[in-house]
């Protein structure tokens, strides 16, 4: 269990001999929303695969907007617990306000995104940070399962990447989420882009750099619930197509051509059928027929045009993505790394 008193307040002699250190070879950057139940678990794994690999490293956890009090016990977490630093947002910006808030607040050379709910394993770090150090500027995550989630959600999810990957003018990795590590060129490539509406998986493929992906089993989520529904993933689905193509604008086009080349057609039809072979057609299914295609078509398209403009609105309006609470770190990390690694078992039960 945690414990309550800072370990490190009886120490203060050491104090006198510690020197400003240098920054973190790794970032672990996590999105917070309403996660107070899994706060706790998530830090002694992280600890747990983090320590043995002898590197320096932060956790930067960012609280968006929670309601559940999860960011007054992170709070509380950096007063006892070193290697912590949290970004609390002013309010709910959502996930993709929050990943672009904390890149601006990560120091190592690499850093890596994951979720707080520990459906991406910190286990597989090692992996991820073998294949940085191989030269690889990104390495994705690919899920192969996904454990605790409904068919419909995999299948949905499935379709989605593959749809997105045929209309995006970018190559967007199917089947991977916000799970990866980002060198630090990385990192400050993404913190150059300064879009208001962000789809965050498309502007981290849009990059362009060396990137390498890694497979995994996704579990379930340890505790708590999920956070999204569907109409919340419909949207999202629908920022990242719209900010990634204008293939719909053009398939609209085309319906439209489409559409006025069959009703051509029809109106031939009935010429020819009145002129030569005399009968009439009946106007009132015909028409309402006609009326009700044209319709729907025209709402579409009105509807899709819409949200190409509001985007630009936005953007136009030149909002911050996010603006911020307050940022709470734990005390530097000691010179004395292997005398520090002993705290953290003191303060942390296997």
């Amino acid at each position: 269990m945690i414990a309550n008193a800072n370990p490190l307040s009886n120490y203060s002699w050491y104090e006198a001999n510690q020197t400003k250190p240098k920054g973190p070879t790794l970032s672990l950057l996590i999105p917070v929303y309403n996660e107070r139940q899994v706060l706790t678990i998530l830090y002694k794994r992280l600890v747990k695969v983090l320590n043995p690999l002898a590197i320096s490293y932060e956790i930067v956890l960012v609280d968006d907007g929670s309601k559940d009090s999860s960011g007054d016990a992170m709070v509380d977490m950096c007063k006892t617990l070193p290697y912590l630093k949290v970004v609390r947002l002013s309010r709910n910006f959502g996930k993709e306000a929050a990943l672009t808030a904390g890149l601006h607040y990560v120091s190592g050379d690499a850093t890596i995104i994951m979720d707080a709910d520990l459906q991406d394993p910190p286990e597989l770090i090692p992996d991820m940070l073998a294949a940085w150090k191989e030269g690889y500027d990104v390495v994705t995550m690919r899920r192969i399962t996904r454990e605790g989630e409904t068919w419909f959600k995999k299948f949905s999810a499935h379709s989605f990447y593959r749809l997105l990957n045929r209309v995006s003018d970018v190559d967007i990795p199917a089947d991977t989420g916000d799970f990866r590590l980002m060198s630090k060129k990385a990192v400050e490539a993404i913190n150059q882009l300064g879009e208001r509406k962000r789809y965050m998986k498309g502007l981290f493929a849009w990059i362009g750099l060396p990137t390498k992906e890694i497979t995994y089993h996704r579990e379930a989520r340890v505790a708590g619930t999920t956070k999204w529904n569907y109409g919340g993933l419909v949207g999202l689905a629908l920022e990242g197509i719209t900010s990634f193509s204008v293939t719909p604008l053009r398939l609209t086009m085309g319906i439209g051509v489409l559409t006025a080349l069959v009703g051509l057609l029809f109106a031939a039809w009935i010429a020819i059928k009145t002129i030569f072979l005399g009968e009439i057609v009946p106007g009132y299914p015909s028409i309402i027929s006609l009326m009700t295609v044209l319709g729907g078509v025209q709402l579409i398209s009105i509807g899709l045009l819409g949200e190409y403009v509001g985007k630009t609105y936005f953007e136009a309006k030149q909002r911050p993505v996010f603006l911020l609470r307050d940022v709470t770190e734990s005390r530097p990390l000691m010179i004395n790394e292997k005398y520090s690694q002993t705290l953290i078992k003191e303060q942390i039960s296997e």
